[in-house]
């Protein structure tokens, strides 16, 4: 099976449309068809089903494509790396990030990294830690931001400087924001919204036994997303202090959680795996920020 092949497939199933894919790759439609043809025959599974002017994917070239673009995300970042190699003036970094107010830190690093290697580039991934965790033991990242400790066994690390305090965001004329803070028994009974992750991991230890009487109306990856439920009145938002807009202006208010609760951060990268030249300077530039 060639990366060339799977590209093709890729294109045709987002497409789906065998003459625009061909176009989109400048191949010959023949050609498109007879490569996709010979895929069938090597898996030995039907991938498309035809129609009058568009194609779709069986169950198998759904399961196919999900597999394709790693393994196509995976050549491309070989490709890149070993150009880079030979390249002292910049190169491309992979990373995948938690929500937090730290990242700003992140953003420091690679400022002043860019300010030395100005052909620098980066791509970033966000999300929580299933999501760029799982990325980056596939390779397809060089480093992640986790909000929970890495496994030694896996993983190296450094840990942020600061720790991110857990609240609740909710509308500002809500009766309830006359309050200072809020402890566990204070949340038994309303509306929640949390990351799933979070909801069974952090906020279940800090509950304890009123856990139980806690009710988790959605969950969002993204806190910004859970902010605007928040606003519109159907529920309470557990996040991290300073991610959503809470000034006097937004509608919003952040109330701490107590007993305390925080979250350190790990920048996170797999144990013996090679760097390459600028994930080497990076690294060296975060040691010497944090």
């Amino acid at each position: 099976m060639e990366i060339r092949t799977l590209r093709y497939f890729l294109a045709v199933a987002r497409e789906e449309n065998m003459t625009r894919a061909a176009e989109q790759l400048h191949v010959t439609q023949p050609t498109l068809s007879k490569a996709l043809k010979s895929l069938e025959d090597e898996l030995d599974k039907k991938l498309f089903t035809r129609h009058s002017f568009s194609i779709r994917l069986t169950n198998e070239g759904v399961l196919l494509r999900d597999r394709a673009e790693d393994l196509v995300s995976m050549a491309d970042k070989i490709e890149k790396e070993f150009v880079s190699l030979g390249d002292i003036s910049g190169g491309e970094l992979f990373l995948g990030l938690a929500e937090s107010y730290q990242i700003k830190y992140m953003a420091d690093a690679i400022k002043s990294l860019k300010e030395r290697y100005p052909k620098l580039q980066y791509h970033i991934t966000s999300g929580d830690t299933e999501q760029v965790a799982e990325k980056l033991q596939k390779g397809l990242l060089d480093f992640v931001v986790l909000a929970e400790e890495p496994d030694r066994n896996k993983y190296e690390y450094i840990a942020f400087p600061d720790a991110d305090r857990w609240g609740l965001v909710f509308p500002a004329d809500d009766p309830l924001a006359e309050k200072e803070c809020f402890c566990p028994s204070d949340l038994r009974g309303l509306p929640l919204f949390c990351s799933e992750q979070s909801w069974y991991q952090d906020i279940k230890a800090w509950a304890g036994d009123d856990f139980d009487a806690f009710h988790l109306e959605g969950s969002f990856r993204l806190s910004y997303n859970g902010s605007i439920f928040a606003k519109a009145g159907l529920g309470y938002l557990l996040t991290f202090d300073k991610l959503i807009d809470v000034s006097s202006h937004s509608g919003l208010v952040f109330r701490p959680l107590t007993p305390r609760l925080e979250t350190k951060l790990y920048l996170v990268w797999k144990k013996y795996q090679p760097l390459t030249p600028i994930a080497e300077r990076f690294l060296k530039q975060v040691r010497a920020s944090f």
